[in-house]
């Protein structure tokens, strides 16, 4: 799963949003122009578009990944560790994070000498708190499970924090990289509570919030106390959220925006034609539809593999995303040490329709409900969805559109059938085990089955490269026999740029680098 920064043009592939036509399950991609290029220019302000406006400034609120706005929580609180393009680990904030016994402890030291932008110390003490407050599901993390799997953290001196595991996971810093771990904010500026933090958020990042108008602007101007001299580049950033893809796209290309956070392949179709520069992580997994297990139809296998049976994904691609997406055909992507040729789709009509009778004679046809959010692609994809399944006999697709904070509750509720999530990821860890293990309060779907559980398990907990792919290879044989997901794009983790913006970088799951950011006048 190696990151791939991509410049793309002409034809740019099938992936997240379901077109059949011009490239159906294709894999090419072409260049478009690069941004601004040379030594980085310091100076001026960065006109940011988001995919959302984030609920609280806090940061175990805000998710460090490109859809839930990730760029503004490394804004505000610069971060412990990045990795590049090959998903090697990159020290910033942090000297290192270290384990000894395979996983079982860690121990993070920092750089000397970090401080908030209030000018108190960013030290080994800051990190425990912020890490335990994490675990705290009052807090509302997004990234609980991730630090849940913190069984004891010990302050060894300043810059050293010792942490133990509750099992062990060789490869935890993937944990810290990919999720709100990897921002620290000062104790003291907590501990005033959410609305006085939100006012006035203390981090050490590269830059310090000015002002906050929800819905509408965020102002930040550049922090003189960052450890990175003499980055940031800019001296301020303004951020807008920007939910409609149209509306997105016009605004960079008409000037109106310096950068914008995107998620859609047809925004980056057009964004290439147009000969705006793009940046693209080319990750495995994808976006996938969860069939809940935990009740009917689909807690019966047959349920699910009839309509895994019955789609489509590059009729899906075509009718949502005009055949521009990439389709997620295999868990892992080619370049990815875990790769292996196994299909995770299987279109059978014939078995489709069998199956669905089979349960129908038995008093149980098939009728279920797709919960869409309420964006043009989700709807399109559930409609899609629909019309395929019109074409077969005893299943019956009904088609419900909801608020994204009533989406957000499903996912505490589970009062749904079908509802769209995702997995996508450069390492494995620990996005899979949280989407798919049967204990996580992440895995949409409730599946429990005992092979998969243990293919999981026995992927995270191994000590070697071998015996990792071992497990996956398990794993992905398990998810086609049991269809817990539909997977049918990869995720677009991407950036639009202007021409002359230069020095776009970004990690984890799309979570782009301001500090890294300039503008060519």
């Amino acid at each position: 799963m190696i990151r791939k920064a991509r410049l793309l043009a002409i034809t740019v592939v099938c992936a997240m949003t379901l077109v059949l036509g011009a490239c159906a399950g294709g894999d090419s991609t072409p260049s478009a122009s690069a941004g601004a290029s040379g030594a980085p220019v310091a100076g001026g302000n960065g006109r940011v578009l988001t995919l959302n406006d984030p609920r609280s400034l806090d940061p175990v609120a805000i998710g460090n990944a490109y859809a839930t706005s990730a760029v503004i929580g490394n804004a505000l609180y610069g971060t412990l560790m990045t990795n590049d393009s090959a998903g090697k680990v990159v020290y910033r904030m942090a000297e290192s994070f270290t384990t000894a016994d395979n996983g079982t402890s860690f121990r993070l030291t920092l750089k000397p000498g970090l401080v908030f932008s209030d000018g108190t110390p960013l030290d080994a003490a800051a990190v425990k708190f912020n890490w335990e407050r994490a675990k705290d599901p009052a807090t509302g993390s997004v990234n609980v499970s991730e630090a849940s799997m913190i069984a004891s953290a010990e302050v060894i001196d300043p810059v050293t924090l010792k942490i133990s595991l509750t099992s062990p996971v060789p490869s935890y810093v993937q944990s810290v990289i990919t999720s709100t771990l990897n921002w620290i904010a000062s104790p003291a500026a907590l501990a005033k509570g959410q609305a006085e933090f939100d006012r006035n958020p203390v981090g050490a990042g590269p830059f310090t919030l000015r002002s906050w108008t929800r819905q509408a602007t965020m102002e930040m101007v550049r922090n003189p106390k960052y450890w990175d001299a003499p980055r940031p580049y800019l001296d301020s950033l303004t951020f807008r959220p920007a939910l409609d893809a149209t509306q997105r796209y016009n605004t960079i290309l008409s000037g109106g925006a310096d950068v914008a956070i995107e998620s859609n392949w047809v925004n980056l179709d057009k964004a290439a034609k147009a000969n705006l520069p793009t940046d693209v992580m080319d990750l495995s997994g994808g976006v996938l539809m969860a069939l809940n297990s935990r009740r009917a139809p689909f807690n019966d296998i047959r349920a699910r593999q009839a309509v895994a049976a019955a789609l489509d994904t590059n009729v899906v691609n075509q009718a949502v995303y005009g055949g521009t997406a990439k389709l997620a055909s295999t868990l892992f992507t080619e370049d990815s040490p875990y790769y292996s040729n196994t299909p995770l789709a299987h279109p059978d009509k014939a078995k489709a329709q069998r199956l669905f009778d089979e349960l129908a004679a038995e008093g149980k046809p098939v009728s279920f409900t797709f919960t869409s959010a309420p964006s043009t692609e989700n709807k399109a994809l559930a409609e899609n969805v629909q019309a395929q399944l019109s074409a077969f006999r005893n299943v019956t697709v009904h088609v419900k559109v909801v608020e994204v904070t009533e989406l957000a509750g499903l996912r505490r509720t589970h009062d749904f059938d079908v509802a769209t999530t995702s997995a996508f990821f450069q390492d494995p860890e620990p996005r899979l085990f949280t989407a798919l293990h049967s204990t996580s309060a992440a895995n949409l779907g409730g599946l429990a089955d005992p092979q998969l559980d243990q293919a999981l398990q026995d992927a995270r907990t191994a000590t070697t490269e071998q015996d990792r792919k071992a497990a996956y290879d398990t794993l992905q044989e398990r998810l086609v026999e049991q269809v817990p997901v539909i997977f049918y794009t990869r995720a677009a983790p991407s950036v639009i740029t202007a021409t002359n913006v230069g020095g776009v970088r970004q990690y984890g799951l799309g979570s782009l680098l301001p500090e890294e950011l300039w503008i060519k006048p």
